[in-house]
Parts: C-alpha cells; structure tokens; sequence
C-alpha cells in the first residue's frame, strides 16, 4: 500500500482548453494536498510536456480545438511503450468513455465535475499507478540480483553443473543438498606450480604477492577457456585443470598438451614485463576420475580419483620451465608432438613409472 504522503507528491498535468476548468481542477486538488501540478490549454504540448517530466498522472479533456484528446493519447503510447497511458480523461460525452477507455486510458471523470468522485479517481489511480511503478523497481532489482547470482554460480562451477544445480530449484532441501557426482573413463589432469613462490613471497609486500598470483592465474583461466579445459581449483600457488569434464571429449589429452605448451609461453610473457621473474613446473596424466560438487555449502566443483594423484606427482617430480606427462597421456594423445622420455621415477603408492617430457607440438598450435 503506497502511504497517502507518497501520493500528495505525485507529478499532475491538467489538460483542458478551458482556463476555468484548468483553474478549477488545480484548486481541488491543491485543496486536497497534491502541490506538483502542472497545467496547459494546448493539447499539442501534452507530448513533448510527458517526455520531460513523466507524470504520474496526466487528466486530460477529449474535445479540444486542434487536437483533441484521442489524438494526445495516441501521441503519448510513442512515450509509454506498454500501452498502459497515465491519463484520466474528462468528457461529458458518454458514448466517448468505453472509446477512451479502449484507447488506454485508465478511468474516467464526467463534466460537469463532482468533487468527491475527482479526488477518489485521481486518488485510486495514483495508488494503483504508484505500486505498478514500485513493484517493477522491485522486479526489475530481482533480475539484477539473479543475474549477478547466476554469474557468481557460473564462475564458481561449470556451466553445465551449475545449470544442474539450478534446475533443483523447485525440488525439496533434501534433493538440493544432494551431492552431484559424475564417473568418467578418460580424462586428462594438469598441474602447474609455481617454483619458489614461497621464497618469493617473502621478499614482497601481500599486496604484491596477491597481484602476480593473480595476474598469472588470470592468464591461465584465459588459456584454459580458449583451450577447452576446465578450471578446477587454486591451491596456493598450484593451478589445477582437467579436460574431458563435465562435458566427454575425446582429444581431452591433446588439449591439455596445448594449454600446458601456451602456460610456458605465458609465463614468459609475464616475466618480460615483471619486475619478479618467476618459472612453472607442470605435471599431466590421464585416466578415470570422478567429478561433481558435494557438501550443503561453499559449493566447489572438485576431482577425485587416482590420476589426480598421478597428475600431482608428474609435477612435483617435474623440472622447472618442462612439461612431464604420464605414460597414460602419452598413449592418449592423438596429435603429433615433440616428446622425449623423461625416464622411470619412483612414484608413492604406484611404485616405478614411465614420464615423458613434452617440448612442443610438431603442426602449428
């Protein structure tokens, strides 16, 4: 309910050719506490008189000289695109109300005029127009509000995911907080560290430790969106991808063999223009997984499974500026790259693996 002050300082245009009708309507309503009113004998202003002010509510005469009232109403649908006119009309023609009416108008007032059913019209539609106008602010915040949801959710998970997740929306709490977990046979996990970062944020102020990390993180979301992958996490200074999740590919391997070539390139395009050269050590491997987003909280889409361990130990073992990928990568790949055997290394919990290094892609990337 729009409170009675809120309507006493509603915007009024009174339309009429006739000066004492103009005079009169202003004196009753003023009378009755409306002070914004605004008056005009020529119906041609009416138009350009809306656009700059926007009246809550315009009363406006049919039957004037050169343009009469129906002409003024077709006018102002060019301003209020809805079809919904902030005019009452005034006639003494019955037969023109329904017409008026038809036309857009919201209510009536009969000439000659009886003053209490002027006040209870302007009244009741400026009540009605007010919370039309209110509630679409309200609506109209409720869709920013939701699309800014929407872009947290979305940055926060995958696309796909966060879709499912959103479409739980008219199910129970218990259907909500179930955990969405997927198997997949093949995908392929990358690793990137960045080596020394623990010395090297030391030696700098917080700030600047938070902006390299931060502008070398914001490069590697680039390379992973361009080359198909999907960010899963940040641990501290270690970057985690993964391709062929949520949604199946089947070059998973070969796409993160190029994300893995252009994170090199990267980071020496960062340290061309940095005051703190830095290097990355990069570790990928290949197999099945699970995937999805647990708990009822802080949604995380995160990964599980054997090859995040192996993918995890391929960096770790690594060599600082290489890329060393599993023997399963190896086997995945399907585009021709430069690779050269990095050896056996002993890694927990899976004994004595073979490791490749991979120095480029033979074709154009």
């Amino acid at each position: 309910m729009i409170p009675i002050s809120a309507i006493l300082k509603a915007k009024l245009l009174i339309v009429d050719d006739q000066a004492a009708n103009l005079l009169l309507l202003e004196r009753l309503l003023r009378s009755a506490g409306y002070d914004d009113i605004s008056s005009t004998q020529n119906p041609t202003e009416v138009i350009d008189l809306h656009r700059q002010n926007r009246y809550d509510l315009i009363l406006l005469d049919l039957n004037m000289p050169e343009m009469d009232g129906f002409q003024v109403m077709e006018g102002l649908k060019g301003i209020e695109t809805d079809g919904i006119l902030p005019v009452l009309v005034i006639t003494a023609q019955p037969n023109e109300k329904l017409r008026a009416l038809k036309v857009g108008a919201l209510d009536f007032v009969s000439k000659p005029f009886d003053i209490a059913e002027v006040l209870a019209r302007v009244q009741n539609l400026l009540q009605v127009r007010l919370l039309n106008l209110e509630t679409q602010k309200l609506y109209e915040q409720v869709l920013v509000e939701q699309d800014l949801s929407e872009m947290l959710l979305n940055n926060v998970l995958p696309q796909a995911i966060a879709a499912r997740l959103k479409g739980r929306s008219k199910l129970t709490a218990d259907h909500l907080n179930q955990a969405i977990v997927d198997s997949y046979a093949n995908v392929t996990v990358l690793f990137a560290d960045i080596v020394g970062f623990t010395a090297f944020s030391q030696g700098v102020s917080p700030e600047v430790m938070v902006g390299v990390l931060n502008d070398l993180f914001t490069r590697f979301d680039h390379i992973a969106e361009n080359r198909g992958l999907e960010k899963i996490k940040t641990i501290g200074d270690c970057y985690m991808a993964a391709a062929g999740l949520p949604l199946v590919v089947s070059d998973h391997a070969d796409r993160a063999a190029y994300m893995a070539l252009d994170m090199l390139i990267a980071i020496q395009d960062f340290n061309a223009s940095s005051l703190y050269p830095l290097n990355i050590r990069i570790g990928i491997s290949t197999g099945a997984a699970v995937a999805g987003v647990i708990g009822k909280s802080k949604f995380l889409y995160d990964l599980w499974g054997d090859v995040v361990n192996t993918a995890s130990r391929m960096e770790s073992h690594g060599t600082a500026g290489r890329i060393q990928m599993s023997d399963a990568t190896r086997q995945a790949l399907s585009q021709p790259f430069s690779l050269e055997h990095g050896g056996v290394i002993e890694v927990k919990g899976k004994g004595e693996m073979s490791t490749w290094f991979l120095n480029n892609a033979v074709l154009n990337l």
